[in-house]
């Protein structure tokens, strides 16, 4: 199993990121007090750390710095900083990449995994061959779960492609109106409802139960696998 050091005070996104690489056979622990982090570092054995670099008492450069200094563990910057000034100072240092927020979390997998195969780590063949659940060709225009095609509206397909690319993540009613063109004004957004139930019926086992289209109260929906 592929072992990772995150250093993240966003919670929210933490708890993603550990519960979507746990699919793929990555052990993530998250660290949000930096100084903890590192004494941990020194503690026990990592293949990797993710770094972000707004933490609380210590700035993520210095703690670049600090790792780069006394291990020899790859680095992959996590942060929503847009300013390039950071970036070059963190690449210079000597992170071995850098990852703008927001992104996908199948990008952070497979730049982990790419990094993971330049250091010449063990990387485990579950690790290589396990699959998503959920997956989105958009060449094909195509949904498979667990490698079968469902067939989706024009509607339906729309909303759960934009699903597929935030897996993980909430998706407000607001966000499908404004990503999908098939919904044009907020009175569209009754008919929202009851297209995701009907996706439901196509992706769900228990569509009165759903596991994997969530309804998130007050905030929105969630996709996860």
């Amino acid at each position: 199993m592929i072992k990772i050091a995150m250093l993240e005070d966003d919670t929210e996104l933490a708890d993603v990121l550990i519960q979507y690489l746990s699919k793929f056979n990555i052990s993530v622990r998250n660290f949000e007090d930096p100084y903890l982090a590192l004494s941990a570092i020194a503690l026990e054995d990592f293949d990797l750390i993710i770094l972000d670099l707004t933490l609380p008492g210590m700035d993520g450069l210095e703690v670049c710095k600090e790792l780069v200094t006394k291990y020899d563990i790859p680095i992959i910057i996590s942060s929503a900083r847009s300013d390039i000034t950071d970036k070059v100072i963190a690449l210079e240092l000597g992170a071995d990449d850098y990852l703008p927020k927001p992104y996908d979390p199948r990008e952070l997998e497979v730049r982990i995994k790419t990094i993971l195969r330049r250091f010449n780590k063990n990387i485990s063949k579950d690790a290589e061959e396990q699959k998503e659940l959920f997956v989105l060709d958009e060449e094909k225009q195509e949904i498979t779960k667990a490698g079968k095609f469902i067939k989706f509206t024009a509607a339906e397909f729309q909303i759960m492609s934009l699903m597929c690319k935030r897996k993980g993540f909430v998706v407000s009613r607001y966000d499908i109106l404004d990503s999908c063109d098939l919904f044009n004004s907020d009175e569209d957004s009754g008919s929202i409802a009851v297209i995701i139930n009907r996706i439901r019926h196509k992706i769900e086992n228990n569509p009165k139960n759903p596991r994997h289209f969530l309804t998130i109260r007050g905030m929105g929906y969630k996709l996860v696998e």
